[in-house]
Parts: C-alpha cells; sequence; structure tokens
C-alpha cells in the first residue's frame, strides 16, 4: 500500500475509532495522546495505547495481554498473527481488561 493511501486509510481509522470508544457503553477515557496515538484508560487503572506506525504501515495496539499488529487489507483492518478484524479483537481485549462488553462499530 502506498504511504499516501496508509496515511489516509489509518487516519480514518483513529478518528472513526476515538468516536466509536466514546460511544461503545464501556467506562472509557479516549484521549489523543499525539499525532496518530490515542491513548485508552481503563477502569481497571490500565491503559491501552493505538497509534500508527508508518514505516510498517500498520496500526499498534498496546495491551495488558501484548502487542497487536493490524493491516489494511483494502476493505479491513486484521491482525497480521489472528487475522481478526480490528474492532472484534480491540472489543475482546477491553473486555479481557475490565469485564465490560464494548460495542465497537467501525
Amino acid at each position: 500500500m502506498p504511504e499516501s493511501d496508509f496515511e489516509r486509510a489509518a487516519s480514518a481509522l483513529l478518528a472513526a475509532l476515538e468516536q466509536a470508544l466514546e460511544d461503545c457503553g464501556a467506562e472509557l477515557d479516549v484521549e489523543i495522546a499525539g499525532e496518530g496515538m490515542l491513548e485508552v484508560g481503563l477502569r481497571d487503572g490500565s491503559k491501552m495505547v493505538i497509534n500508527r506506525h508508518s514505516a510498517a504501515r500498520e496500526i499498534w495496539v498496546a495491551a495488558r495481554s501484548g502487542g497487536f499488529h493490524f493491516r489494511h487489507t483494502g476493505t479491513v483492518w486484521t491482525d497480521t498473527r489472528s487475522g481478526e478484524e480490528f474492532a472484534a479483537l480491540l472489543a475482546r481485549l477491553i473486555r479481557e481488561q475490565t469485564g465490560e462488553d464494548p460495542r465497537i462499530a467501525l
């Protein structure tokens, strides 16, 4: 994927994600931590960091259970190891850390 296409897709994802996390029904504190980075504070005091990694053309998620890398397939962002779709995996990670069941609609 050309860098300009990646930047456009990543920016769109992060903008949509900020709103989706605010509306997901879980108790989250979402902050823009810098260009291309969201910090998600969870009610147990832990955090997740979601950021754009331009060099690899991936979106990275750092969570208590580990790090996850997502690539755009042309239609969706999928985990490079499991193939799981971004919103589903992120909802699972939030559920594992908080016990809440977020509905992340992207």
